[in-house]
């Protein structure tokens, strides 16, 4: 049977019946087939016969759809009635991936619809894969987002996204001759099933101009904002289903478009493009992910699209607050505001734009609405992270809100005199505006001060904040600094990902482990047990298998399944020291050719992420795995005992085929510079076994999961901060170390570059005079800690630890971190 359109029908789909009318489970699959085919006729327009794999995707992602649409109305309409105080997640990334599978997955419907599209002679997989991954992030930002959308609405919170619906996202990655290339991808091509435009949400946002001040008789005077520029924010919504389908909560994305399409007057004047000049400026704002900030004009870009998704996103929040309470002055008791991170910080100054010029709260009143609706999540400590924006540039595009921000600052600036009197080092250190090198307004430190809560995302990166970069703001506001360590939602990254892994799971612990996942501990007692561990070898073997065919197919790259997988996927950034895993690949290969029948443990390196299109240190240390790759892989001396893999355009879709075939996590940041990480707990939870420094939720999975059944190497925190005071250069260090200096030699020699033997001498000297990132000085402890991981893969304590890495994981649920957030800041009670 068809799905049923009558009136009557739609009627109940937008009133009160309570649920999806579910056939007897015999006719699911029959009538999940039924819909399918009348979207192929109704919606693509075509017999079936000339379908394409594309159509019957859309078909399948339609059908799939109507019943999230039916749910989705009847989760707002509980909290409408409930009058339940929402979440409203600000981010300029969400890494979502491709949805089909996730939806399926939660609304249990998975083995329904692959029966359903077998029996229509089509390949589930094939069809699956043909959906593109929705690139709206750069990596581990994006993809938290994602995951705590999905876990806010597995736990049933009224919770609401906002971002940017970038027609391109973050670039496309090919590899030409080792070397990145960014071409756009183009994820909306051939339409997006899975989002509503609204059209009825269109709001005005405006930049430039100039601000008069009008006096009143009896009152304070009023600033109004002149602008000279308004372009428009439409919305674009997709319901994010939560476990077991019981709730949906909304992903609202904003796309810019001019307010004029086009200025007939110049277009009938002969100037074509000249009439179309407005639409592409505009529309530049929705059309990429961070555009290179190099030019004046990229800056610009990157400021416009933070405020145009901010300004959006808080007229939404009002209206719909309004609508519901009626109370502008309630807003705290009905809405918490969460910044992901310093990009959406504009969110104060234009709260206190909208709730003092449009709704004429008085500017103290204004003031402490917008503190106790906002909340700030810190996610790096790195300075180029925590964005600061000149003051001309404010000046120019956005006057009103650098009024604003001033008079922040001069009540701030009064408390903080109050607090450390004449301390002029103390003052300038928690000014707004950084007067050093030329005035900046200081977006980490605005998001602060207009924030009841700021939170870091692990124990140890709260701590640094409140040591390092926010000190001086933690004495001065001494309540507002928490932490909230990290998480990831199992749905995607073990349930979806590793469907093998979660049965295996669901029979050792219980079906109940898919909603109850401390269940999970009841692995450890099997953690020794032969036939459990024969049975969990067997599902990483099956998953190595899949990726190594992969590997073969695209790359033609021959690994071996029972070699060590030994992982790095993440943005590559020196911090992050893909560059020091590469280096000790050279040493492990020069070490194999001085000793080629010594029993070596067979590994293969595989690398995967992208670098900042503008980051060229960045992008020669990917020319450099490239390069090393080429020589090692076509070395017949090696023996096919080390293979070095660098898997292009990384994104969700890779990340679910790489985490489950992996054996070693690569996790070896700079102590005191990855604030918390998310990887290290997707590659944990799929039995992975973590190398890494102290730092980051590293230090956190190391408690959970035991000291033994982790690899900790290298400095702490405290240390290279030691270090550094000393100098950058290294030249001590490779004296000391035999096995440094000969890498050191063989990159300046050229062995990796034959074409070119000076191509990699910048690296080389930054390994021995400007070592920031303590590369050179932590290599020999990480070779040392290596050939640990060598010996234990060679011993029955590698199963045993993979295991208990599994076993221990539950705590990293991003159901728990959100439950904090929830509790703690949002004061939102989770059921």
């Amino acid at each position: 049977m068809a799905f049923d359109v009558s009136p009557k029908r739609l009627r109940a789909l937008v009133e009160d019946t309570p649920a999806w009318p579910e056939p007897e489970d015999d006719d699911i699959v029959a009538e999940i087939k039924s819909t399918i085919l009348s979207k192929i006729v109704l919606v693509a327009g075509k017999d079936v016969k000339h379908a394409d794999i594309h159509d019957w995707y859309i078909a399948a992602a339609l059908t799939l759809r109507d019943r999230i649409v039916y749910q989705w109305l009847q989760s707002d309409r509980a909290t409408q009635n409930h009058g339940a105080k929402h979440a409203y997640y600000l981010s300029l990334e969400f890494l979502i991936g491709r949805l089909l599978t996730d939806a399926l997955t939660n609304m249990s419907l998975m083995e329904p619809f692959r029966m359903a599209i077998e029996d229509l002679g089509l390949d589930f997989d094939e069809l699956r894969s043909v959906e593109p991954d929705a690139a709206l992030g750069n990596g581990g930002l994006g993809r938290l987002a994602a995951c705590f959308m999905e876990s806010m609405a597995s736990l049933a919170i009224p919770a609401r996204g906002y971002g940017i619906r970038y027609e391109h996202g973050l670039f496309r990655q090919i590899i030409s001759n080792g070397w990145q290339e960014e071409f756009p991808e183009r994820w909306l091509l051939s339409g997006n099933p899975w989002e509503f435009e609204r059209r009825d949400v269109v709001f005005d946002i405006q930049y430039g101009g100039r601000l008069d001040h009008v006096e009143e008789d009896g009152k304070e005077g009023r600033t109004l904002w002149i602008p000279d520029e308004t372009i428009q924010a439409i919305a674009y919504d997709t319901p994010i289903v939560g476990w077991r389908g019981r709730h949906v909560n909304a992903l609202r994305l904003w796309s810019a478009r001019a307010v004029d399409p086009m200025r007939l007057d110049t277009f009938n004047s002969g100037d074509h493009l000249g009439a179309m000049s407005e639409m592409a400026r505009a529309q530049a704002i929705s059309k990429f992910l961070y555009p290179s900030d190099e030019t004046p004009a990229g800056r610009e870009l990157r400021l416009r699209q933070e405020y145009f998704f901010v300004s959006a996103s808080l007229q939404d929040i009002l209206n719909r607050h309004l609508h519901t309470d009626g109370d502008i002055r309630s807003l705290p008791s009905h809405a918490a505001i969460q910044l992901n991170d310093t990009h959406p910080s504009l969110a104060v100054p234009e709260l206190m734009r909208l709730l003092t010029d449009r709704y004429h709260i008085g500017w103290n009143d204004a003031l402490d609405i917008t503190t106790k609706t906002i909340s700030y999540t810190n996610h790096t400590l790195l300075p180029e992270a925590l964005e600061t924006w000149p003051v001309e540039l404010f000046e120019r595009m956005l006057p009103r809100h650098l009024d604003i921000i001033y008079r922040i600052n001069a009540d701030h600036l009064a408390a903080a005199e109050k607090h450390f009197g004449a301390d002029a080092r103390s003052q300038a250190s928690v000014s707004l505006i950084d007067e050093t090198g030329g005035r900046r307004v200081r977006m980490g430190h605005l998001a602060f001060v207009g924030s009841h809560r700021i939170n870091g995302v692990s124990a140890m990166h709260s701590e640094l904040m409140r040591e390092t970069v926010f000190a001086d703001l933690n004495s001065l506001y001494p309540d507002r600094i928490t932490n909230k360590t990290n998480g990831i939602t199992f749905r995607r990254w073990l349930h979806q990902c590793n469907p093998q892994l979660t049965s295996l799971l669901q029979d050792a612990c219980g079906a109940a482990v898919l909603d109850e996942p401390e269940r999970l501990r009841i692995l450890e007692r099997l953690s020794d047990a032969p036939a459990f561990q024969q049975q969990f070898q067997a599902v990483k073997r099956a998953n190595k298998v899949a990726l190594s065919q992969i590997i073969a197919r695209q790359f033609g790259i021959v690994v071996d399944p029972s070699a060590l997988f030994d992982v790095q996927i993440k943005r590559i950034h020196e911090y992050k020291r893909q560059l020091l895993n590469a280096i000790e690949t050279i040493a492990l290969y020069q070490a194999i050719l001085d000793n080629p029948q010594d029993n070596w443990t067979p590994r293969v390196k595989i690398f995967a992420g992208k670098a900042a299109a503008s980051y060229r240190q960045a992008k020669l240390i990917i020319k450099f795995i490239n390069d090393i790759g080429n020589i090692i892989n076509n070395d017949a001396r090696i023996r096919d005992l080390l293979k070095v893999v660098f898997i292009p355009n990384y994104n969700v879709s890779a990340a679910e085929v790489i985490v489950p075939a992996s054996d070693l996590s690569e996790q070896i940041s700079t102590a005191g510079m990855e604030a918390s990480g998310t990887g290290n707990m997707k590659l944990a939870l799929n039995g992975a076994i973590t190398i890494g420094t102290f730092d980051g939720a590293n230090i956190e999975i190391a408690e959970h999961v035991g000291e033994e059944n982790i690899h900790i190497f290298g400095m702490r925190a405290d240390e290279v901060v030691q270090r550094r005071s000393m100098g950058l250069d290294a030249t001590d260090i490779i004296t000391s170390s035999p096995k440094l200096a000969r890498v050191i030699e063989a990159i300046e020699s050229g062995v990796f570059s034959p074409d070119d033997a000076s191509r990699f001498i910048p690296i080389a000297h930054a390994l021995r005079f400007l070592d920031h990132y303590l590369v050179s000085a932590d290599f020999d402890d990480y070779y040392r800690t290596q050939r640990a991981v060598d010996t234990k893969w060679a011993s029955p304590e590698w199963i045993h630890s993979s295991i208990l890495n599994v076993a221990r994981m539950a705590w990293f649920s991003s159901d728990r971190t959100i439950r904090e957030y929830a509790e703690d800041i949002w004061g939102i009670p989770v059921v």
